[in-house]
This record gives structure tokens, C-alpha cells and sequence, in this order.
């Protein structure tokens, strides 16, 4: 009898069945000198692209296969203006929308809301109902466009307005592919745009894990968002640790509803911030993919590759950008976007270098633009996976950084009051499918205590004065200080959108029928006090123009308002 192991295939015997079972681009796959290069490099047992626990990749042809989602995030002013900026984008050449939407709408407040005046349309664009959706998405097929959404507080009414639209547009809402936020327990650790207490979000955020389950598969109701607490101020491992441990939250949530894990896990992605520490960011992207896979096999019970995966967006640092000599910040976006790619990013959003300052102009995110176009068209980056894989000081680093995320884990373990650690897979296993949800009561506590926003105002200030005492350098801010650069045109977005959206709100809201929409919104509480689906209630108030405020004000009466507790 021929020998088993004899007959077992290696790691690269794996990946070469792998990558030729895969879809190709059709592209030149040489050098710029014409030199033609494998599509993955390794030893005969390394990890190979494609390979549990996916460090070096989600795909075995890396990106031969499918290049990165170009997504730039915008929004600004009303629906009309920040749709033409959408068709600009899609007409030179970006893949994907990514939608920013002004305070007002970010808190759940329409824009004739006191509380909203001078702020409509300055962040990002106003949206007070599903008719502003009809306009934002106005000859754009959502049907054929992923679609982008940051906001969690008042994500799940937002997400109804967009699927409302939809419908009227005539597409197939269950073949809607994109991303929602949805991330409240970063909220509460980083951004502060929260509208209840953490129980009443996250029954919202599980209603929608399940509907979207259910009835639009490809969509993704949670995108876990690490760019928020790096830019708070965090490190990178940090940034990591506390984006995961949410991440496993919404896990534990998910089964906590009785759903597969196999069903709804492909449904969670993530967001993360790309620095200008080059190789360390690199090193961030890979260890997340090994440990994200690794707990949802090893702890969650997840059978399916699809299940495992990490898929994730990227942002370059909107606070390593400077108003002092902004025309740097064409080079760190550059730097930046060229670590998020490297690291294996999904999809990828490039700031404009005059973001510091205000909404980017359009020659702005042109420029932005065509920074991705360039890495993508012009460097070869993207003929071979994981270029960096096997390099002594890459490999090292991301196992440096994973350990210092498990060492977080433990930590956030403890605070919810449990003994096991980060690396007792099996334990951690048991509690959950005891129902214990350990991580989440660590990051509940930690949320309670202040636990997170210390340990990343403590981080803040260590790079501060690192940064005062000249230890750390930034070109234009504390060295290189002289410059022939002029000041930027910037974006002022006119006080008449406020006037002139508070005007259409008005008209559009005294044109409604009161009453049903009064009974939809009373319908959408009733079934809030049961255990039933809040989904397809909320989607009916937005079908008859119900607006955020009179949504997000039902529910606040309901629930309350959370305030944060007084810390000294």
C-alpha cells in the first residue's frame, strides 16, 4: 500500500488546485519591463493565499482574480448635489458608493429639528426621509451598484429609506448588495453618535442581522468599524483588539438569536483606518484576517470558509492629514492606500488632500481617485497576492500585533468578569454556546466603566508629546516647516441648502397623510414591545414619508435617551 503521506498534498499543491479553479481578470500579469511573475510566492509548507487561516489572503489568485472595490466616501449639501458628486465618481471609473451623511441625520434628527440649525448638509448630506433617498440614488441602479452606508445610530431607519427607494425604483431589493454600519458598541467606545442605551440598538442591529438573512443575502447589515477609535486616537493593535471583540459582540448577538453562524457570518464586514506606519498597517490586515478566522471556527463554530472570512473596507487616516502644506497629503493618502492594498483590502477609500479643511472639492477627489487608479493600473502590486508574505520583518510583526490583540482580549474578557483567556478557544466555545456571551459583557462593562475610552485617550497622549518633543516627525507640522505652497479653494457648502431643505422637509411633510403615518409609527412601536421583527414595521413607515426625527423620536419615548456617565 502507497504511503498516506506520500500522497498528501503540500500547502502549494493546495493552492495551485485552488488557483486554477479560479477566475482570472484578463490583464497583463508581467513587470513593467515585461518579466513575467508567479502569482503567489511561498515554500513548498508555507501559508499559501486562499489557506486557513487566510493571513495571506481570502483568495488563492489574490487580486488576479477581482481587483479592490474602488468606494470613495461623499455626501455633502442635499441629495441633488451629493448625487451629482456620485455620478462623477462612477463616471471616472470608482466600483462602489460610500454615503457620509451630515450630524443632524448621523443623531436621527430631520434638518427643521432646532438642534439641526447651521449643521444640514456641512458633514456629509441631509436625508430627513425615503424621498431624499429617491433623489440621492436618482439614475443610479442600486441594483448594480454596492452601496456604502456610515451610520450607526440611526442605521436600521436610514437602511429602510434606501430599500423604500428601491423599490420605487423597481429593483429587486433581495439582490441589494452593500454595507451598513450598524456599529453601535464603537459609538460608545469612540465616535459618541449614539441615540438609545446598548440594549434597545442591538435588538435593532439584531432584527436586521435576521432580516437581512432572511431576505437579502448578499447584503451586509454590519460593517465593524476599527477607523473611528484609530482615529480617536488608538494604536494600531488597539484599533484592531477593540474592533474584533465588537465584532465577536455582534457573533455572540447573532447566536443569541438562534442564527447559523454559517448564515448570517458572511453578512458581517469590516472597516478599518490605514495609517502612515507602513509596514506596521500591513501587518494590522493580516493578523486580523488570522484571528478573525481562527475565533469564528474555533469558538463560533463557523464550518464554512465564506463564514471565516474577513472581508474589510479601508479609509486612509483622515488624522494623519495636516493643514499646514496640505499638498503633502496627496503623498500619505498615496502611502496609505499603497498599505491597505498590500494588506488584502476588499475595498478601499482614498481622502482628498483638502480634507482637513473642509468636504472635499472636486478636483480634490479626483485627485483621490486617481491615486487608487494609479496604484491599481500602474505599480504591478496586484499581480501577485500578498506580495510581503515571507518577509522576516512582516511575518514578525503581525505575529507581534496579534499577540498584543490577545493580550487585549483576555483583558476585556476579565472586565466581564470571566477567567479565561484569549487563547482558551475551547472554553470560550463552551461559555458561548452556554449562552454566557463573555465578550460581550466585557465590552458592555468596558463601555460602562470607561475602560475604552481611557485606554485610547492615554494612547492620544503618549503620541502627542511624543510628537511635541520632536521624537516623532511630521513633514510641515514639526520639521520642513518652509513652503511655497498657497492656500487650497475649499468646498463651503451655501446656507441656502438649510433653507431650502427645511423648505421641501416642510412642504413634503404638510402634503403627507397625518394619520397614517401616525398609525404607521404607532404600529412600529406595538411591535417593538413584542418579540417580533422590527423590519418590515419600520420599512412601512418609511413607504408613507414617515421622517427620521418622528422614527427615532417614537423610539426614544419608548427606550430613553443613553447619556453617557460623568468621568473624572
Amino acid at each position: 500500500m502507497e504511503d498516506s503521506v506520500s500522497t498528501e498534498k503540500s500547502a502549494r499543491q493546495r493552492w495551485q488546485d485552488r488557483y486554477a479553479a479560479s477566475r482570472l481578470r484578463e490583464a497583463d500579469f508581467t513587470t513593467l519591463s515585461g518579466m513575467e511573475v508567479e502569482a503567489a510566492y511561498g515554500t513548498e509548507d508555507s501559508e499559501w493565499p486562499g489557506e486557513f487561516p487566510f493571513t495571506r489572503g481570502l483568495y488563492a489568485a489574490g487580486q488576479r482574480g477581482r481587483t479592490w472595490t474602488i468606494r470613495q466616501f461623499a455626501g455633502f449639501g442635499n441629495a441633488k448635489q451629493t448625487n451629482e458628486r456620485y455620478k462623477m465618481i462612477l463616471g471616472r471609473g470608482g466600483g462602489g458608493l460610500s454615503v457620509a451623511f451630515d450630524m443632524p441625520t448621523l443623531m436621527g434628527r430631520d434638518s427643521d429639528d432646532p438642534r439641526s440649525l447651521g449643521e444640514v448638509g456641512h458633514c456629509g448630506v441631509a436625508i430627513d426621509s425615503a424621498a431624499d433617498m429617491d433623489v440621492l440614488f436618482d439614475g443610479i441602479n442600486l441594483g448594480d451598484v454596492t452601496t456604502s452606508m456610515t451610520i450607526s445610530g440611526p442605521a436600521v431607519p436610514i437602511f429602510c429609506m434606501m430599500l423604500v427607494a428601491a423599490e420605487r425604483a423597481g429593483v429587486d431589493t433581495g439582490k441589494l448588495n452593500g454595507t451598513l454600519q450598524t456599529d453601535i458598541f464603537k459609538e460608545y467606545i469612540a465616535q459618541k453618535e449614539w441615540i438609545f442605551g446598548p440594549e434597545p440598538h442591538l435588538r435593532l442591529i439584531g432584527d436586521l442581522m435576521e432580516y437581512c438573512a432572511e431576505n437579502i443575502p448578499a447584503y451586509k447589515p454590519l460593517s465593524v468599524s476599527g477607523y473611528h477609535i484609530r482615529e480617536a486616537g488608538s494604536t494600531a493593535a488597539q484599533e484592531l483588539a477593540f474592533t474584533l471583540a465588537d465584532g465577536f459582540g455582534y457573533v455572540e448577538l447573532g447566536l443569541s438569536r438562534g442564527l447559523d453562524v454559517d448564515v448570517f457570518g458572511p453578512g458581517l464586514s469590516f472597516f478599518f483606518d490605514s495609517h502612515l506606519d507602513f509596514f506596521e498597517e500591513i501587518a494590522k490586515f493580516r493578523a486580523a484576517r488570522r484571528i478573525w478566522a481562527t475565533w469564528m471556527r474555533d469558538v463560533y463554530g463557523a464550518k464554512t470558509d465564506k463564514a471565516q472570512w474577513m472581508r474589510f473596507h479601508t479609509q486612509t487616516a483622515g488624522v494623519s492629514l495636516t493643514a499646514q502644506q496640505p499638498y503633502n497629503n496627496v503623498v500619505r493618502t498615496a502611502v496609505e492606500a499603497l498599505a491597505g492594498v498590500l494588506g488584502g483590502t476588499n475595498s478601499l477609500h482614498t481622502n482628498a488632500l483638502d480634507e482637513t479643511l473642509a468636504l472635499p472639492s472636486e478636483q480634490a477627489a479626483e485627485i483621490a481617485l486617481r491615486t487608487q487608479q494609479v496604484i491599481m493600473e500602474e505599480t504591478g502590486v496586484i499581480n501577485v497576492a500578498d506580495p510581503l508574505g515571507g518577509s522576516w520583518y512582516v511575518e514578525a510583526l503581525t505575529d507581534k500585533i496579534e499577540a498584543e490583540a490577545n493580550a487585549i482580549f483576555t483583558k476585556i474578557l476579565s472586565l466581564g468578569g470571566s477567567n479565561l483567556t484569549a487563547a482558551d478557544h475551547a472554553g470560550l466555545a463552551a461559555a458561548t454556546a452556554a449562552g454566557e456571551n463573555p465578550i460581550t459583557k466585557g465590552l458592555l462593562r468596558g463601555i460602562e466603566d470607561g475602560w475604552f475610552s481611557s485606554e485610547i485617550a492615554e494612547a492620544a497622549f503618549q503620541y502627542q508629546k511624543a510628537l511635541e518633543k520632536g521624537d516623532k516627525k511630521v513633514v510641515g507640522v514639526n520639521v520642513h516647516l518652509d513652503s511655497v505652497t498657497h492656500d487650497l479653494e475649499i468646498l463651503r457648502v451655501s446656507h441656502e441648502v438649510e433653507v431650502e431643505q427645511v423648505r421641501e422637509l416642510g412642504a413634503r411633510k404638510a402634503g403627507r397623510d397625518q394619520a397614517v403615518v401616525d398609525a404607521a409609527i404607532a404600529e412600529m412601536v406595538a411591535v417593538g414591545r413584542t418579540g417580533e421583527n422590527m423590519i418590515p414595521a419600520m420599512l412601512q413607515a418609511c413607504r408613507v414619508e414617515a421622517s427620521l426625527s418622528e422614527i427615532c423620536d417614537a423610539l426614544r419615548a419608548e427606550w430613553g435617551e443613553y447619556r453617557e456617565p460623568a468621568r473624572f
